[in-house]
């Protein structure tokens, strides 16, 4: 099992003064970078739209449901792209680690005119089965046997793998499995019209990962770099202390992964 490292970080201890000097010099610095996120966000809202013309339909709790339905009464719809094949066993770890950030943030997106909903290409029965084991509360739907992953660009046909490099994160590149991770955003308007207003792939979904944020602020860091592979370290939150896997083949598994 990938662990953290136990040796202490090489830091330069200082006296107060010294101490609070770089403190400050830093914050110009993080300044400077929440401007300059504010930036990007206001840059992503003045993307262009496109609408959604094909009909996608979604096996939810309450039955078939069109993305329009998804919306639950809102304008605003935020999916998360989460790595659950149709053979798997379970769903993704690094997706389960994101996941288990949501449901605290749902009232409150929802009192801003925000949905959200999880979706994957696994069978309804199965994404019930692993919520359940979860404890999770968000809205979980299935895509089985549509178009929606693929035209998102998180799922891939065996023939698309195996050329080596696939279509994700607009650009041609190795991924290694036939599921990826995204975050796709949708508005409805008054006529009942769906807009396609944005979409983010690989590290453009880690604002909602909370542990990061905190990781990031103590000495160690995220303490990856003697990973095989970012997040290796991950586990279902179950399974911490344990290498044990419901799905043995691991299909979410990167090759680089250490032994365990």
């Amino acid at each position: 099992m990938a662990t953290a490292t136990t040796e202490k970080p090489d830091a330069k201890v200082a006296a107060p003064a010294e101490w609070l000097k770089a403190r400050r010099e830093l914050l110009t610095r993080e300044k400077e970078f929440t401007h300059l996120r504010d930036e990007i966000s206001r840059r992503r809202r003045e993307l262009p739209w496109e609408k959604v013309e094909k009909s996608y339909v979604f096996e939810g709790p309450r039955g078939k449901e069109s993305l329009a339905d998804l919306f639950e009464g809102r304008s605003q719809l935020v999916i998360y792209h989460f790595m659950f094949g149709p053979d798997w066993q379970e769903g993704c770890p690094s997706c389960s680690f994101v996941s288990d950030h949501i449901d605290g943030a749902l009232a409150h997106l929802a009192a801003r005119d925000v949905t959200m909903v999880m979706v994957s290409r696994a069978p309804l029965a199965k994404i019930e089965v692993f919520k359940k084991r979860m404890g999770w509360r968000f809205k979980w739907v299935s895509s089985y046997g549509g178009d929606f992953n693929p035209d998102f660009r998180v799922s891939f046909t065996k023939e698309e793998t195996a050329q080596g490099k696939v279509n994700y994160n607009y650009t041609t590149q190795e991924f290694p499995s036939e599921e990826a991770p995204g975050i796709s955003v949708f508005y409805k308007d008054a006529d009942g019209d769906v807009f396609h207003t944005y979409s983010t792939y690989g590290r453009g979904t880690e604002p909602l990962v909370g542990t990061y944020m905190i990781l990031d602020m103590v000495p160690k860091g995220r303490d990856e770099d003697q990973l095989g592979f970012t997040m290796e370290w991950v586990r279902h939150h179950d399974r911490y202390g344990t290498d044990e896997f419901a799905d043995a083949n691991k299909p979410y598994w990167p090759a680089t992964a250490s032994p365990s």
